[in-house]
């Protein structure tokens, strides 16, 4: 079992982490922060931050600034209890991630930068980040009449009068269906599909994103600026059956947006 102590973090609107925790010696303590590999890969990217003593309670804090900004995708956090010592995975204790609760400031620059600290599924404290040039922000997804209507705002770029929401079929990037972007008020957007146009392929899933402007890539549609690491299983859609197929919005594992077909019978 464990004797890792609980680790505590806490989160400001900068996107700087501040750990705290009491190790069990105090030989140089630092943190270790680990991308993990794509499945079967090496660790290639490690941050190692050092543990500072706080107090005189026996308290250590480790800082993780907003610069450099951590590469996309998930960090496991590790003890190195001193030098000559091996690793400890962390376990979570509070997080504090009340400054994203609200998403943050209005309009981000580029590039998008997000952490979020989060337990994972057996239990230990890891950190997912996105790190996107832009990213376009959804909201409100509005099921009504056989049509999705997504409400967004776009962070990183700046949307254009020539801009088009773009669902891609996944596994043919050739194969594409756009539809026109009004602008709203508030500086967001919104986007209406109709699902009849989507079902054509059969079973098949759809990746949702934004074109800008008539001559800039494809930014990802997606929720990623607030406290949920983990979308797919907390925001879930209804099915809709159109024709022969059902038809539901969902997040995928990284909290982008997707439409999924399913042929009936």
């Amino acid at each position: 079992m464990s004797t890792t102590p609980r680790t505590h973090c806490r989160l400001d609107a900068d996107g700087r982490i501040t750990f705290r925790l009491r190790p069990p010696t105090a030989a140089r303590p630092r943190l270790l922060l680990v991308l993990r590999p794509k499945k079967g890969g090496p660790e290639e990217t490690t941050h190692t931050l050092d543990l500072e003593p706080h107090g005189d309670d026996g308290e250590f804090r480790a800082v993780l600034e907003p610069l450099p900004r951590l590469a996309e995708g998930r960090w496991d956090t590790y003890l190195l209890p001193g030098p000559a010592t091996g690793r400890e995975r962390l376990r979570p204790g509070l997080r504090d991630l009340r400054a994203l609760v609200d998403g943050g400031p209005p309009d981000r620059p580029s590039p998008v930068a997000v952490r979020v600290p989060y337990a994972t599924k057996d239990g230990f404290l890891a950190i997912r980040a996105w790190l996107r040039t832009a990213h376009a922000e959804a909201g409100p997804v509005d099921i009504a009449d056989g049509t999705m209507t997504v409400r967004a705002r776009l962070h990183g770029a700046v949307l254009s009068p020539s801009a088009e929401a773009v669902l891609r079929l996944r596994g043919a990037g050739d194969t594409l269906h756009a539809v026109p972007v009004r602008p709203a008020r508030d500086g967001g957007f919104a986007f209406t599909v109709a699902y009849e146009d989507l079902t054509a392929t059969g079973s098949r899933v759809w990746d949702v994103f934004l074109r800008p402007a008539a001559d800039a890539p494809l930014t990802r549609v997606g929720r990623l600026l607030d406290d949920v690491a983990d979308r797919k299983a907390v925001f879930v859609y209804p099915r809709v059956t159109v024709g022969g197929s059902a038809v539901r919005p969902y997040y995928t594992v990284d909290n982008d947006l997707a439409v999924e077909v399913t042929a009936l019978g």
